[in-house]
């Protein structure tokens, strides 16, 4: 199914089967009613609520016709925006293949949320005691309803964008061309209400007909409409810019309730006891807080993003298939139903863990080596591994007279061939290597010829990209191209890790060094990142050389304009240790080095002052800045740090 509308609250006041003991009875009974008794409240199962029974259409030739109109969407004329983004400019149209007598106009813009510009302590203020006031998790929805029911009185009558299902209008189409179908309407405030947030308003097209389709019949709009009794879920329509000041109200009122269950809400919360709601809410706040902002590295991010996404698609799973069993359940379907169920209670409790700062810093969320060493060859010789697709003479000429060869045309055969102590040498060429994220071995990875001409990208079915655990391995002349991984381009887990006249060209964070573990960078290249170029662990050490880091900090979040990494970020508990030497950092959208420590309080030493350097910001953080320089481990000789977006050296207390 296509992703729908951005988050909305489901229609009917009751949940379904959830880890707990709710979930362990609706699994038992198995039967039809137990799943219809509601719907999930995420943005998936919002949408399945309205488009899950198709109904006919008054003037069914007539509506069939306009449906093979509005058939697949070519990939490069779509422009419509994704999942979870708000708009600030005009709704570009998609066209349709065939032309219509009545155009759609261009949507108007909707109302640019004020959570936007939230600090987290805004947040955690406006959710714990305006919104929810201390309530318990089993009143969160009445709270959630009052809230939004006092804003919506401001206004009875408004104008919004009705953001939809694209599967209400299209018989097939490509999610990635259309992520909804936007309408301009009037809304109506005649609300219906249940113990939850779950309203609906009426609505009615509104005049000049405007949408982010430019072809779509407005006859059909009309029909789908009077279907609906002309009735949308509320938190399917985002008020319109240019109307009075109330209506900026009602917006932030619907952005408020649409983040609440998009991603403070879970499922068990009301089915498990909790003494004080409002503080695990604000756990919630901070840990989206920390993705936002970068404190939570990118690939880190991204892995909790993926469970969370996985828990609501696992439990939508689940009540699809008992919905489909009418009769008593076979065993066969009693027992596949429980493996359902299971595989959600796992998430739930990963999900959980994230929940709590101390598993959150210290907890199974970083990836993590399987594999054993295998140390050195029982006859005590090394190997050198020639990877390409046809070994001449010239390849080896340099090489000693006593020198045990082995050739492959494949990187990864290569390197499962390898024990402690062999060398890896690559030839120009394009190659994938997934057992470059298991280095548990000491060896050397190397190119002949130009560094740009042996290029090794990533998998992007893998979550990781180059990941080592072993004691010294160095990678030299190579280019890694990261594509799809969430990962960082490059982890050190522990032990050491040498990159010497490399590039990294990265598409999720840079280079990772993880407490206790070591890594040198010399004479090489990293741009790209969407967090720091190089991210420093507590306790970890690092030598840069003659590299150039820039057009880092690429993040894609709402919250980009507040995050600081940008070409090298330290976390300071413990100390990391930092030399850097002839670097060039610079066109990074942070600052070029940033050193995040818990508060400014924190480094209690004497003042005195940088004897070189610049950095960024007022005397107060020129202050700090130099104490905390003297009390890290960190030497800065001859670096070039210029352009980063917003300065040079900056201090960041969490």
């Amino acid at each position: 199914m296509a992703s729908g509308s951005r988050a909305t609250v489901p229609e009917d006041s009751d949940r379904t089967v959830s880890p707990g003991r709710r979930g362990e009875k609706a699994v038992s009974a198995l039967t039809r009613d137990s799943v219809e008794a509601g719907t999930l409240k995420s943005a998936a199962s919002a949408v399945r609520s309205v488009v899950a029974s198709p109904r006919p259409v008054k003037g069914k030739a007539g509506r069939e016709a306009a449906q093979r109109r509005l058939q697949l969407l070519p990939g490069s004329q779509a422009e419509g925006r994704g999942q979870g983004s708000e708009e600030e400019e005009e709704e570009p149209l998609l066209p349709v293949p065939e032309e219509d007598d009545g155009k759609a106009q261009p949507l108007p813009p909707v109302c640019v949320s004020a959570m936007r510009g939230m600090w987290r302590e805004e947040k955690v203020a406006l959710y714990c005691d305006e919104v929810l006031q201390g309530c318990k998790a089993e009143d969160a929805d009445d709270a959630m309803s009052k809230y939004l029911s006092e804003k919506l009185k401001l206004k009875g009558t408004w104008l919004g964008v009705w953001k939809t299902n694209p599967e209400l209008f299209f018989v097939k189409y490509e999610e990635a061309s259309i992520s909804f179908v936007g309408i301009l309407v009037e809304v109506t405030c005649k609300l219906r209400q249940s113990s939850s947030s779950c309203f609906k308003v009426t609505v009615s097209v509104a005049e000049p007909f405007s949408s982010n389709i430019a072809n779509i019949p407005r006859d059909l709009v009309d029909e789908i409409l009077e279907e609906l009794e002309h009735s949308v879920p509320l938190l399917e329509v985002y008020p319109v810019e240019g109307q009075d000041s109330d209506l900026h109200d009602i917006a932030l009122a619907l952005e408020v309730v649409r983040f609440f269950y998009d991603f403070l809400w879970r499922d068990w919360d009301d089915e498990e006891s909790c003494e004080n709601y409002t503080a695990l809410i604000e756990e919630r706040i901070n840990l989206w807080c920390d993705i936002q902002d970068g404190t939570i590295p990118g690939p880190i991010a991204q892995r909790f993003k993926k469970t969370l996404e996985k828990y609501k698609n696992k439990r939508i799973e689940l009540i699809e298939y008992q919905s489909n069993i009418t009769e008593d359940p076979s065993a066969a379907e009693a027992v596949e139903c429980w493996k359902k169920y299971y595989e959600i209670v796992m998430l739930c409790g990963l999900l959980k863990m994230w929940e709590d700062l101390r598993l959150r810093v210290h907890g199974p969320f970083f990836p993590r080596i399987l594999r054993r060493r295998k140390g050195k060859r029982d006859f005590g010789k090394t190997i050198t591994h020639i990877v390409a697709k046809v070994m001449t003479t010239d390849m080896v000429k340099d090489l000693s007279s006593d020198t045990l060869l082995q050739q492959h045309d494949d990187l990864d055969l290569a390197l499962d061939s390898c024990y402690s102590g062999d060398t890896v040498v690559i030839f120009p060429g394009e190659y994938q290597a997934v057992n470059l994220a298991l280095l548990t071995d000491d060896i050397v990875i190397k190119g002949i010829g130009k560094r740009e001409e042996i290029m090794i990208t990533s998998e992007p079915s893998y979550d990781s990209f180059v990941v080592s655990k072993a004691d010294n391995v160095k990678l030299m002349h190579l280019s890694l191209i990261q594509q799809g991984t969430v990962d960082g381009i490059v982890v050190v887990e522990s032990g050491h890790m040498t990159l010497e006249n490399c590039v990294l060209k990265c598409e999720g964070t840079g280079v990772c060094v993880l407490t206790g573990a070591a890594l040198t960078i010399t004479d090489s290249e990293i741009t790209g990142a969407q967090g720091a170029g190089v991210e420093l662990y507590p306790g970890s050490i690092a030598i840069l050389e003659r590299n150039e880091i820039h057009h880092c900090n690429n993040l894609r979040t709402t919250d980009s304009s507040k995050s600081t990494l940008g070409g090298v970020n330290m976390k300071v508990l413990p100390a990391p240790k930092l030399k850097m030497t002839n670097n060039h950092i610079y066109n990074n959208n942070g600052y070029g080095v940033s050193i995040l420590q818990p508060t400014e309080q924190f480094f209690i030493v004497a003042e005195e002052a940088l004897s070189k350097g610049a950095a960024s910001g007022d005397k107060k953080d020129d202050n700090m800045l130099s104490k905390v320089m003297q009390n890290l481990n960190l030497e800065m000789n001859n670096n070039k740090i210029e352009a980063n977006l917003k300065g040079d050296i900056r201090i960041v207390t969490s």
